[in-house]
């Protein structure tokens, strides 16, 4: 019996995905678990996996941007035809049949089994140009057209496009009414906005610096697509929304310094994890955070609204960006308790395994540079936020006793708030309460009464 495969909703807050890519050929078998497609979504890009087994059959491109819920493809018994025509299922050959994903898709669209069908190929595989060849000796005078789409993913309105593709249709000066739509139905990708922007006129006086640099040549070029694209449009709208300052501290770390030694030489023969600098930092943040609220906030039209809640996103490196896993509740959690969620989270979020749920609900970031060994720097304000806290590397610093100088261990906090808002003067009593928190750090191992 065929399953359907409906776009999954992966977060509360998704409005849209966009199918990056279909892993697996179309008429493959498949097993529950196996992933089947890469989605894009305004937060992560993630891999889908079957919820059931079957001969995969997509009814959409990849590319194509839909709502959660819209069907997507069918998973198909062996030799069962998919729902409104198309090439059945095979029979679980014993062999198996060499085609390319496009041959598969082509053959899929004009009804034709892959097995009445010559490869032209290396070692005999089916290419694409095989199946045009076919259909056009079959009905050379007028090739078959490709079945309808299901109703749920039927062309839409004219000028049809996601909200990330308007934007960015805005940034680039490009009307979306003079745009040609490649995507199901007519939709507009992000790709048909690049193009019409490229193609279009440009002053004489920008025409020289243009062929220079097309004579130079370029070394690569890195589309701004998926994770990548999703971080330029988001941090280019928070710029352009705020009204950011930023504020840099300086905090004495000697006390944690010193526990820290002290946690590595009690907790190192039992195998527990020391928790590290930033964790000290993130929980210190958190408790900071109910004296001044004004910092756990968000800006919703013409209100200021207070969040009651203090949940802590943390900034981990991923290799295509940059994504914020959310420590839920880290005012009234002990350190170790957080330290162990940030590590599981972060370990999650390299290896591709983090949830959507994981990354939603933030209500202030922390982020640190301090690794790269970045002393001051500017983070961005997350949209749905109005601070942020950067932490740089730990250094050495001077105290004065008298006359005499003693070695000190410092660090730089940069906070970053929306100036509409809070203030300075709030913004640096924030600072001052959480180098406070920090000059007794034992305080922080504790859970909160």
């Amino acid at each position: 019996m065929a399953v359907e495969v409906l776009l999954p909703k992966l977060g509360l807050t998704m409005q849209e995905g966009t199918i990056e890519e279909w892993l697996v050929p179309v008429g493959q078998a498949v097993a529950v678990g196996d992933p089947i497609l890469r989605l894009a979504t305004d937060k992560v890009d993630v891999e889908v996996e079957a919820e059931a087994a079957g001969h995969l059959h997509p009814v959409v491109e990849a590319g194509a941007t839909l709502a959660p819920g819209v069907l997507i493809a069918w998973l198909l018994a062996a030799g069962e035809a998919p729902p409104g025509g198309g090439v059945p299922a095979p029979e679980a050959p014993a062999g198996r049949l060499l085609a390319s994903p496009n041959a598969r898709r082509v053959a899929w669209a004009n009804g034709v089994d892959l097995a009445a069908v010559r490869g032209t190929g290396p070692g005999g595989r089916i290419v694409s140009e095989d199946v045009e060849e076919l259909v056009a000796a079959a009905a050379p005078a007028e090739p078959a057209a490709p079945p309808a789409l299901p109703a749920e993913v039927a062309a839409p309105a004219a000028a049809a496009a996601s909200p990330l593709v308007r934007r960015q249709a805005r940034e680039l000066g490009v009307s979306l009414d003079d745009v040609r739509g490649t995507g199901p139905g007519g939709r507009v990708t992000r790709a048909d906005v690049a193009a019409a922007a490229a193609e279009a006129p440009v002053a004489e006086a920008a025409e020289a610096p243009v062929a220079e640099a097309a004579a130079a040549g370029a070394a690569a070029e890195i589309p701004l697509t998926g994770m990548r694209g999703v971080i330029a449009a988001r941090m280019h709208a928070s710029l352009h929304e705020m009204a950011q300052l930023t504020h840099g501290y300086e905090v004495t770390l000697d006390a944690v310094v010193a526990l820290r030694e002290q946690i590595k030489a009690e907790w190192g023969p039992s195998g527990l994890a020391v928790p590290s600098l930033n964790d000290f930092v993130l929980v210190a943040a958190a408790r900071a955070l109910p004296e001044h609220p004004g910092l756990n906030a968000s800006v919703e039209g013409d209100r200021i609204v207070l969040r009651r809640d203090v949940h802590v996103g943390v900034a981990v490196a991923v290799p295509d960006g940059l994504l914020v896993p959310v420590v839920r509740d880290a005012a009234s959690r002990a350190l170790t308790d957080v330290a162990a969620e940030v590590r599981s989270l972060a370990a999650a979020a390299r290896d591709g395994r983090l949830p959507l749920p994981a990354l939603e609900g933030a209500t202030f970031v922390v982020t640190s540079l301090g690794g790269y060994g970045v002393d001051f720097f500017t983070p961005i304000v997350n949209p749905g936020n109005v601070a942020i806290l950067g932490v740089g590397r730990l250094r050495d610093g001077v105290r004065w006793e008298g006359d005499v100088p003693r070695r000190t261990r410092v660090l730089t906090l940069s906070l970053t708030f929306d100036h509409r808002a809070v203030d300075g003067a709030p913004a640096a009593e924030y600072l001052r309460t959480v180098a406070a928190l920090l000059t007794q750090p034992l305080r922080l191992l504790a859970t909160p009464a």
